[in-house]
């Protein structure tokens, strides 16, 4: 039998078919007042799910692009960063430090752990620093921390520090609000939450990121310098070529999330969460982080369950897709995400997928359905 491609990757995640759709039609020139009417409608929508009345830059790039380009635009050279370093994106971030030529102090955390409030407040009441680097949802460790407690210790501490935060897997798939928490730098790529095929990257500034950007001499770049987007965003359009197919196909997925409301999409994703580790439990499988994000979960495997086998027999019986563990979780672990175009009928059938390939495994310490009793115990008090 012939089933069904089901993507349940963190990232690319499934792109809903009207939005495809966009992607299938003839290709329009982006120099043009059609254009800047889309690309207008997009920027406004992408102000509403980052909860902010700030500018939000596209960038043609992946979401490591936009942190680029909102790193270099606000830093200057010998600036001092204290990078929260939990998993495999925020060593990335780390790497950054050492690349452009800034201090790193490098906050070191146990995977599957994030940084609490009250450590970092300390932290920084002993060492002065220009910025505060993290990733909100921690994709690799599938970790979130408390952001607007994160924020508020920031402010309170240090108020000129810059925050910059990295909110691939968390800006609208659960609560982000940019401008009442106050997050400096926020980043997003197209392929997580906002439902769409990678190729766009999305940063925004706050006023006192936009003061930085505008008064310092920031760190060598020309295509990710934000003050070239800046100069032409309010015209409705970029300094560079833009990929103008995706950000057509962008508001289709924007005016859905709009639709349903984005505090409905935060609600829907942590529901989806919850009924599918409910379901993980059951059937005997473990959960790797301490501090567990909506967006996607880390599922650990019960002794004698080989993680390729595992993947392979979902892929190839299945058609179903989901991550390998990453770093020093290759192998014990595999991820699924939770956010964008995902339902509660997508947790009941990788779900099921799951348990039959479980028991292909000789894994059959629960009894069949057990799983999805659990996932639609969740559903149905909800």
């Amino acid at each position: 039998m012939s089933f069904k491609y089901r993507l349940y990757t963190p990232g690319p995640t499934s792109v809903p078919p009207e939005t495809l759709a966009v992607l299938s039609q003839p290709v329009h020139h982006h120099r043009t007042a059609e254009f800047r009417k889309t690309f207008g409608e997009v920027h406004e929508l992408l102000k509403y799910v980052f909860k902010t009345q700030e500018n939000v830059y596209t960038i043609t790039g992946s979401g490591t692009a936009a942190f680029e380009a909102g790193f270099v635009s606000t830093l200057s050279p010998g600036a001092k960063v204290l990078n929260v370093t939990n998993g495999k994106f925020a060593e990335r971030w780390a790497s950054y430090c050492k690349a452009f030529g800034c201090e790193l102090v490098d906050h070191k955390l146990e995977y599957g752990t994030h940084v609490q409030p009250d450590v970092l407040k300390s932290e920084l009441a002993k060492t002065k620093v220009d910025a505060v680097v993290l990733v909100h949802s921690e994709t690799s460790t599938t970790t979130v921390c408390d952001l607007k407690a994160i924020a508020k210790a920031v402010r309170d501490t240090s108020p000129d520090t810059l925050l910059i935060v990295d909110g691939i897997t968390s800006i609208g798939a659960m609560p982000f609000h940019m401008d009442e928490w106050g997050v400096d730098v926020a980043i997003t790529g197209s392929q997580k939450s906002l439902m769409l095929p990678p190729g766009l990257g999305y940063v925004a500034l706050s006023k006192r990121a936009q003061a930085a950007m505008n008064g310092k001499k920031t760190l060598p770049s020309h295509y990710l310098d934000l003050r070239q987007y800046a100069k032409t965003i309010d015209k409705g359009d970029t300094p560079f070529t833009p990929a103008n197919t995706l950000v057509e196909a962008q508001l289709v997925s924007l005016k859905m999330l709009k639709a349903e409301g984005i505090e409905n999409v935060w609600a829907r994703t942590a529901l989806c969460a919850k009924a599918f580790r409910a379901a993980a439990k059951a059937v005997g499988l473990g959960l790797f982080s301490k501090q567990p994000s909506d967006s996607v979960s880390g599922v650990t495997y019960p002794a004698g369950v080989d993680d390729k086998a595992f993947r392979d027999h979902l892929k190839k019986a299945f058609n179903i897709h989901v991550a390998a563990g990453q770093g020093s979780m290759e192998g014990s672990q595999f991820r699924i995400n939770h956010m964008g175009y995902t339902d509660w009928f997508d947790v009941i059938a990788v779900v099921s997928a799951i348990e039959l390939t479980l028991a292909k495994l000789g894994h059959k310490s629960f009894e069949p359905g057990t799983g999805v009793a659990a996932a639609q115990k969740v559903f149905a008090a909800a």
